[in-house]
């Protein structure tokens, strides 16, 4: 620059703190910390992130899984050395530090750093083995566990300030789980993902959305008044399933019986086989009155019990707006059971649902009971938009038969249409 010439602003220098870091929180952490060769008033301003997000990519990856392994520790271990001030959250996804010593003084390092988020997926493989530092941190409200093993010493008294819990494939004991839960009085967020053999009573009287997936013997809502939102997946073996059939306690109270407020429910694999178990309820003790949509998979039509499940839960419904139901292998079976014993759908005669606008039924094989449950439903939806069916695959010798069956249904609603999708 010669003399009398006036020097440009340094307009990326000159910006203001709470800018820069939006910026930087929203580079990887790889290109954040290069930032500090911009200029010298750039220089460590990302050791100040109290968000952290380290992954695979914040190294150069080759073939060498070892040296992978070291530059991957290297630069977490740097990172946490210079860093300065609070770490409010701290994300590890990687796949090569399964038996790594060193995350484990990196956990140490972030319990003493008002830690609030805390999310480790480090791939399938070995596990890891939570340390006992972790249950010290006091600020924790986000906890995601991915391939770990959880323990908490005797000493644990919960974490208090919890609000979302994400457990996926994590060994861990039945009565642990339930005490962790009973244990966060603020607990929102709950996942519980391939867990195995698992009789879970959940307390959880914050609780509003609750995601469960895996093998589980029993589940029982005991305290949880303010769930809005359920989905459930539920794997069956042999054991687990003759461990049903010996149950007499009615399963539907049990899991279904204390969430008035619920608003979505979304049920996989053999979840209304479950809700179908034990004694007949009657009478329902609650009204859905915000439940808006329902999603059942795997219902077998040819089972009278899982029918009144799904009856049960529309009746008592009164503002359902959106249905989804697939059915199963099994009514495919009954297809050719023309001597199956047939009841009447037992409902109240002025059952109205009155809000349902969109009904969407696949893997239908035209069993009877379907095709009741269908010429119900276009019965008594007056404000019904679109009753979708798509026919069972194995069955496209049937499907004229059925679509000429459904369009002799009486419908409440002028405007209902059928969609009849073939794939």
């Amino acid at each position: 620059m010669q003399m009398g010439e006036v020097a440009a602003p340094d307009l990326i220098s000159d910006l203001p703190q709470s800018i820069i870091e939006s910026i930087l929180t929203r580079l990887p952490i790889r290109d954040a910390i290069r930032t500090s060769i911009l200029s010298t008033k750039w220089r460590y301003r990302w050791s100040t992130l109290t968000e952290l997000v380290f992954d695979g990519t914040c190294v150069t990856l080759c073939n060498d899984r070892a040296l992978v392994e070291k530059n991957i520790v290297k630069f977490i271990t740097r990172a946490l050395f210079l860093h300065q001030g609070p770490i409010h959250k701290f994300q590890l996804s990687a796949r090569y530090l399964q038996c790594c010593s060193d995350i484990d003084q990196w956990l140490l390092f972030l319990s003493r750093n008002d830690i609030k988020e805390l999310i480790l997926d480090l791939g399938e493989g070995e596990w890891f083995r939570v340390p006992s530092c972790l249950f010290n941190c006091k600020k924790m409200t986000h906890l995601e566990l991915h391939c770990c093993e959880f323990d908490p010493p005797p000493t644990f008294k919960g974490f208090l300030c919890l609000r979302s819990l994400n457990l996926h494939q994590v060994l861990v004991a039945p009565e642990v789980i339930e005490s962790l839960i009973s244990s966060c009085p603020l607990l929102e967020v709950l996942s519980l993902t391939y867990s195995d053999s698992l009789d879970l009573n959940i307390n959880a009287p914050n609780l509003k959305y609750l995601c469960l997936e895996g093998e589980f013997k029993d589940i029982c809502l005991e305290n949880t008044p303010l769930l809005v939102e359920i989905s459930v997946a539920m794997y069956m073996t042999d054991d687990i399933a003759e461990h049903f059939e010996q149950s007499s306690s009615c399963n539907f109270i049990k899991f279904l019986g204390g969430v008035p407020l619920l608003e979505k429910l979304v049920g996989y694999i053999y979840f209304t086989k479950y809700l179908s178990i034990g004694d007949d309820p009657g009478r329902l003790p609650v009204t859905y009155s915000q439940l808006k949509i329902i999603e059942l998979y795997q219902v077998s039509f040819e089972d009278m019990k899982e029918i009144m499940v799904v009856i049960r839960l529309i009746t008592n419904s009164p503002n359902l707006k959106e249905l989804k139901i697939s059915g199963s292998a099994n009514s495919l079976a009954a297809t050719e059971e023309y001597d199956l014993d047939l009841q009447e759908i037992v409902c109240p005669s002025d059952c109205l649902f009155k809000h349902l606008k969109f009904v969407k039924m696949t893997d239908i094989a035209g069993v009877p009971h379907e095709m009741e449950f269908i010429k119900f439903l276009l019965k008594n939806s007056p404000v019904l938009e679109t009753m979708s069916i798509t026919p069972c695959v194995f069955l496209k010798d049937k499907n004229l038969n059925m679509l000429i069956e459904l369009v002799r249904f009486r419908r409440a609603s002028a405007e209902a249409e059928i969609e009849f999708v073939q794939n």
